[in-house]
Formats: structure tokens, C-alpha cells, sequence
């Protein structure tokens, strides 16, 4: 197996070693469960008030391996922690008697009204997390009023993602090499009544962590997975072996700005390119007409030594200069990062770790429990900084 183009493709995946242990525990746990009395189940299990909170959660019911795929970083994980460490770098200079004692979270994003400046991320396999797994996610955005990024890899199809919800949704695209199941995927996604289309196109992801933990994507999550994207050649009599190597050939790595093109052929859905750092790229974004440009390092994920999204997203937005949306995501763990962030320009953040923690955490209800800690911090951070509205957050907040 090509461990590496295996990565770099899918971004998905659950160690069938970690799923072993999960089910030894959940045995274990079974037959070795009293009930505890009310005072103690509170005691072993406050209710979140952050998200490092609902971290912590994820990290005692997930196995291991499981956990460590999504919580760390690529390499040696300088990536992960500067996305973290620049937005506790950035300072806030609230200006004072400003009479503001509300705030109005609710924007728009690429044409579609919002409540709150937070949109959850496309994240691969959330079935890992949770039996609902995507399902629950959309759910819960949809409650929310934000959007829903769909990972291709999520778990589940596209057709059965569009019909768990109402809300409005992203589909994040990985791109086969037959460009006929492109197509059908592409016009699969627009019947299904998604509001626009992400393309992710950064690449490099090489974890320790994983590597350490032997990590592996079990058949049927795989299996099903293919089928759902539209690759029908995938038969039960396949053995792994073989269907990884099918899996390891089937995607395109070798993608140029032309492909944005023969998009544009295919779908009048507004396309945003994901993975954005330089400026000339956001430039070359804006010259093809793209509708929006979300800067990210993939959370830190992908090639480790990239810059913190939040440090290089001012030249994105100069370099845009309003003639595309721009959003970030990377190290969003604070209603004040979102603040920070919205202060340097950005439509709007998008979040992946933290409710796919919160789906591990306790499911639909978890997910909804993290969109609205994020919304109430920013709500106070608003409020406390004189801004009643989104439109009142501007660069003059941040030192």
C-alpha cells in the first residue's frame, strides 16, 4: 500500500486497530458498568464550557488511534501549533463607552444569510466519530443557521447528506482521474441541492501519529466510500488489497488552474479553491472568476512548516481586494479567533477539529453544543469591543 498517495487522497480514514479496541472497551465497559449515583456522573462529566473541554471528551470515549488521526499534525506539527499560537499572539484593543449591549452575529456567505460567522469545515470519515456521523453534522448546522461543508470522504453520499437536512451546504471535492465520474458527482451534487462547491488543493499530509499507530481504513468504510463517490466497479469479491490499490490510482493529484475551466462547464454552482497561502494565488483565483477563496494549511495537516492561516490572511484580502469572499480556517478554538479573524478580513471561519470532537464528544447534540459556545464568545467578544453588528469589526480592534 502507498501509505503516502493514500493520505494525500482521501484525508480519510479509521485505524481497524483503534476500532478493535473501541469494541474491547465498549465489551469491557459493559460488563463492568454499575450505575453511579447522579452527583458522581456530573462530577466524571462537567458540562463543557470551551472547546478544549469538549477536546478532553473526545479524547476519553475515542481509541487512540482514532483520536490521534484527528488531532494531529503533519510531521513534527510545527503547522498545527502556529496556527494556535499566532491567534493567542494577536492582541485586541476594545475601543470603550461605545453603548453596545447586543450583537447581531448574522452575516452572509457567497449569497446565503447565516446566524453566526462560523461554518463547519469539510472533514473526512465522521463516521469515526459517531454512528450519525455527517448526518448528525448537518443536522446541527442546519439548526444552527450556518453551512455545512460536505468532505467528499465524510461517509456517507451525497444524496443522503442532501436529504438529512434542510440547511444549506458546500460539497469539498476530490477529483477522480475519470472525469465521467467527476461529471456524475459534480451534477449528483447540484440535484441534491447544495449551494456551492469547494476544491481542496493542497497536498502533503505525512503523520507521525498515524504512521505509529499502524493506521488502516477498514474495508467497508472504504468500500462504501468509492461506491459513493460513483466508482460502480467496486465488487464484494474484491479483496482489500485490491481495493486499496483501486483506491490509490482513482483520484487526481496532478490538478492545474485549467481544471477550474472544465468546472465551470459542469455546474453553475459558485466555486470556491481551498488550500489558498500566497497572494499571487488569490490573485490567479480572482482572475478565473472564482467566487471565494478559503485560506488554510488544512489545520496543519498537510505539509508541515506552512504559515499560520490568520498570519498570511491580511495579504490574501489585499490581494483579493473584494472581488471574491474570503475565509479561513486553522487554530479556531475561540469566540475571540473568530473576532481576530473576521477584524483581518475574512467573510467568514470555518471550523473542523472542534466538532468533529464535539460529534465524539455526544453526537448531534455535541456538534450543536460547540456551534453555540463559539456564537455566544463571540457574541460577549462583540460586545464587549463596541460592535453591534458584523460589519462593525474592522482592523482597527487588532494590534
Amino acid at each position: 500500500m502507498d501509505r503516502r498517495s493514500f493520505a494525500q487522497l482521501l484525508t480519510i480514514g479509521a485505524g481497524s486497530l483503534g476500532l478493535q479496541q473501541a469494541s474491547a472497551q465498549a465489551n469491557k465497559d459493559d460488563a463492568d458498568a454499575t450505575p453511579a449515583p447522579k452527583s458522581k456522573q456530573r462530577e466524571a462529566h462537567p458540562e463543557p464550557v470551551n472547546v478544549a473541554d469538549i477536546r478532553a471528551l473526545a479524547e476519553a470515549k475515542l481509541p487512540k488511534a482514532t483520536f490521534d488521526y484527528i488531532a494531529t499534525g503533519s510531521a513534527d506539527q510545527i503547522t498545527l501549533y502556529e496556527n494556535l499560537a499566532a491567534f493567542q499572539r494577536l492582541r485586541v484593543y476594545p475601543p470603550l463607552m461605545k453603548g453596545v449591549s447586543d450583537a447581531d452575529l448574522s452575516t452572509t456567505a457567497i449569497g446565503q444569510k447565516i446566524n453566526l460567522p462560523v461554518i463547519l469545515a469539510p472533514v473526512a470519515a465522521q463516521r469515526m466519530y459517531h454512528a450519525d456521523g455527517g448526518l448528525a453534522a448537518a443536522r446541527a448546522a442546519a439548526a444552527a443557521g450556518t453551512i455545512y461543508g460536505v468532505s467528499s470522504s465524510v461517509g456517507n453520499s451525497v444524496e443522503e447528506i442532501g436529504a438529512s437536512s434542510k440547511g444549506p451546504k458546500w460539497f469539498q471535492l476530490y477529483v477522480p482521474k475519470d472525469r465521467a465520474i467527476t461529471r456524475k458527482l459534480v451534477e449528483r451534487v447540484e440535484r441534491a441541492g447544495y449551494d456551492a462547491i469547494i476544491v481542496t488543493v493542497d497536498l502533503g499530509e505525512w503523520k507521525d501519529a498515524d504512521r505509529r499507530n499502524r493506521f488502516s481504513l477498514p474495508k467497508e468504510m472504504l468500500v462504501k466510500h468509492l461506491r459513493d463517490v460513483g466508482f460502480d466497479q467496486i465488487t464484494d469479491q474484491m479483496s482489500y488489497e485490491d481495493i486499496v490499490a483501486f483506491n490509490a490510482n482513482a483520484w487526481d493529484l496532478s490538478l492545474t488552474w485549467e481544471f477550474f475551466d472544465r468546472l465551470r462547464g459542469i455546474t453553475k454552482l459558485p466555486l470556491l479553491i481551498k488550500g489558498v497561502l500566497r497572494p499571487e494565488d488569490a490573485i490567479k483565483a480572482v482572475l478565473i472568476g472564482l467566487d471565494g477563496i478559503v485560506v488554510s494549511n488544512h489545520g496543519g495537516r498537510r505539509l508541515d512548516g506552512m504559515p499560520a492561516t490568520i498570519d498570511v490572511l491580511p495579504s490574501i484580502v489585499k490581494a483579493v481586494d473584494g472581488k471574491a469572499e474570503v475565509f479561513m480556517d486553522g487554530g479556531v478554538r475561540r469566540g475571540t479567533d473568530v473576532l481576530k479573524a473576521l477584524a483581518l478580513g475574512a467573510r467568514s471561519v470555518l471550523i473542523g477539529r472542534p466538532y468533529a470532537w464535539a460529534l465524539a464528544a455526544d453526537g448531534e447534540a455535541g456538534v450543536a453544543k460547540v456551534i453555540e459556545l463559539f456564537r455566544e464568545e463571540l457574541q460577549n467578544a462583540m460586545i464587549a469591543s463596541g460592535c453591534a453588528k458584523i460589519s462593525d469589526i474592522d482592523s482597527s480592534l487588532i494590534a
